[in-house]
């Protein structure tokens, strides 16, 4: 089973979005069994929160399935339990960097490898960050495409 955690600022637009996005994938592609996929914040900010309103339109919008959750944060143990740890922007690095110093394995990188996934928190713009992570579900599918098939 190939484990991923997908982390954003804090957990409640891009990385749940990713998150029900990649299962959603998984799911149509029949790859579900074969992917653990999570989602949480490299800050304390919105702990215990659910998926922001607009990052839900967006997701209904795509027919993505989701469901109520809270967000949490990233732990220094959850480098262990993960084989890819994928995040949004390099101020998510930074910060994830306070909480997992060391990255030994490599597993730490953004989730779309030649660029930053702007936060539609900020932006506005849910349906450019719903483009952006299925590209970066398109990388990571193609990366472990051996994986996946053996």
């Amino acid at each position: 089973m190939i484990k991923i955690l997908i982390l954003c600022h804090g957990n409640i637009c891009r990385s749940p979005m990713a998150e029900f996005i990649f299962k959603k994938r998984l799911a149509d592609l029949g790859l579900s069994k074969k992917f653990k996929i999570d989602s949480k914040a490299v800050s304390d900010e919105e702990i215990g929160h659910d998926i922001y309103y607009w990052a839900k339109e967006c997701l209904l919008e795509h027919n993505i399935p989701f469901k109520k959750r809270m967000a949490s944060k990233v732990s220094k143990s959850d480098y262990a339990a993960y084989d890819l740890i994928r995040v949004m922007d390099y101020s998510n690095i930074r910060n994830l960097k306070k909480i997992i110093p060391d990255d030994p394995d490599n597993k730490i990188d953004l989730f779309l490898k030649d660029r930053e996934i702007s936060d539609p928190w900020f932006t506005g713009d849910f349906e450019t960050t719903y483009a952006d992570i299925n590209l970066a579900i398109d990388e990571i599918l193609k990366e472990k495409e051996d994986e996946i098939y053996e």
